[in-house]
């Protein structure tokens, strides 16, 4: 078979050949079609691999990354064992062009835990526009992520800390769908319609068999994000101000299409443990999210914090209580400082910050904290998902524009509910003897809820 393929190349490259000697001013491609040719100019960009045209009408380059993580649990006092560990975070592979000047593609995908995901696949249109109301407009379709919050658009490449923070959870992230970006150096506005997640092989599955046996809608979202700022005319100062707002109902890639579960790790990729789970709310027709975000950065500081609140809705959210709506809701608010004069870059299109600038030619130390809120517990609903408050302090070595070495202390403070949906304990009852149960926690032997710090590491090249 190998010979076979091989034998086929060969065939098709000869005819290739055998046409470009008989009649060199005319191409065409392997499907008869007459083309024009444009030689390529490759050229190392912040060391990114690009190949441009002379006319500068088509781009393609490649936008690879692997992080490395590790990490360790200080659990000699938890009531439950946690398992420390290295993994690969992340490994993508992206290919990423412009053709005809205004028209954008993209392929990425992701290789970490020997599973192949679907991460961005697009295709968009950037207006040509220099002046007037339809200048700096972009319009995008495919798999991406859905414009909210500035936490999680932002790419994993340019985030502070090696996770994000416990409320970017609880926002949406790709989902297929059509957005609009209209941006100005004051303002930028998303739009965007979305539909169902299938990045991964079982929301996939999940989607098609609810489709099947269902004959179920694949879901709508409605999703914007307004942001109003002020950059200074040599951009060492920026200040950033904003929110977003979703009305999200069922998709068919939920595992179960009238309910929804929030759930979510305590900043780590390696524990696997998830304290924070409300398990599945029945009965959900509609879901919203609203959230505010301020951000600024002069020179070399940078502050950005959230809060977010999340909705369920429903006809009979709880039958007992008659309660029709749940909510959960989270904070967080961080600092950094690029301590050998650096400085903060700020990304107008997409609204965030992107890659920062080093003040040395050996890189830059930045150094970060963090403060997280999380709580799932809706008591008139009768929902405990558990809350959680987190403390990280980061130190990030910049290499250059495409290595960064990363290490982070957290400390996470779990309530009394936070039971990993009753699975995980929590504290000791009244007979001395652990329990899951949070009813029957006896403080006087100890304190409710788990709670522990942890040393993570970091290190990650972009290429």
């Amino acid at each position: 078979m190998k010979h076979f393929i091989l034998t086929l190349i060969l065939i098709s490259s000869f005819n290739v050949i055998i046409f470009a000697q008989s009649d060199t001013t005319v191409i065409t491609n392997q499907y008869g079609v007459v083309v024009d040719r444009h030689p390529l100019e490759p050229e190392f960009r912040n060391g990114i691999l690009n190949f441009e045209t002379n006319n500068k009408s088509y781009r393609l380059w490649f936008d690879n990354r692997i992080y490395v993580d590790g990490a360790y649990f200080f659990d000699k006092n938890t009531y439950n064992e946690i398992g420390n560990g290295v993994t690969i975070r992340r490994a993508r592979m992206a290919i990423k062009t412009i053709i005809h000047k205004n028209w954008y593609g993209e392929i990425d995908l992701d290789f970490a835990g020997s599973q192949t995901e679907m991460k961005d696949m697009i295709i968009g249109y950037i207006s040509p526009r220099k002046s007037g109301i339809f200048k700096n407009i972009g319009i995008k379709v495919g798999n991406f992520k859905e414009g909210f919050s500035m936490e999680e658009t932002t790419s994993s490449r340019y985030i502070t800390f090696i996770e994000r923070s416990l409320i970017s959870k609880l926002a949406p992230s790709r989902h297929l769908g059509m957005q609009i970006t209209k941006f100005d150096r004051f303002y930028t506005v998303v739009g965007g319609v979305h539909f169902q997640d299938l990045g991964g092989f079982e929301e996939s599955d999940i989607s098609q068999s609810h489709n099947k046996s269902k004959g179920m809608d694949e879901g709508v979202s409605y999703t914007g994000r307004a942001i109003a700022r002020y950059i200074s005319l040599d951009h060492s100062f920026v200040f950033h101000l904003g929110g977003g707002y979703s009305y999200r109902t069922p998709k068919t890639s939920w595992e179960n299409s009238d309910a929804y579960r929030y759930s979510t790790r305590t900043l780590s990729n390696i524990n696997r443990k998830k304290y924070l789970d409300t398990d599945n709310i029945k009965n959900v027709d509609s879901r919203t999210l609203a959230n505010i975000e301020i951000a600024s950065s002069w020179k070399n500081f940078m502050f950005h914090a959230e809060y977010l609140v999340a909705g369920l809705q429903g006809t009979d959210i709880n039958k007992v209580a008659g309660i029709t709506e749940s909510k959960a809701k989270g904070a967080f608010a961080q600092l950094g400082w690029l301590i050998f004069g650096g400085h903060y870059r700020y990304n107008i299109r997409e609204a965030e910050f992107t890659q920062v600038a080093t003040g040395k030619s050996w890189g830059d130390v930045e150094l970060a904290f963090r403060y997280d809120y999380l709580d799932l517990n809706d008591f008139n609903a009768r929902i405990y998902g558990g809350g959680a408050n987190a403390y990280t302090f980061g130190i990030n070595y910049h290499v250059n524009s495409n290595v960064k070495f990363m290490l982070n202390y957290s400390y996470a403070e779990h309530d009394r509910y936070a039971n990993g949906k009753g699975k995980l304990y929590i504290g000791y009852d009244n007979n001395g003897k652990l329990t899951k149960d949070w009813s029957k926690v006896d403080e006087t032997k100890g304190t409710p809820g788990e709670r522990f710090g942890f040393i993570q590491l970091r290190a990650e090249i972009d290429f």
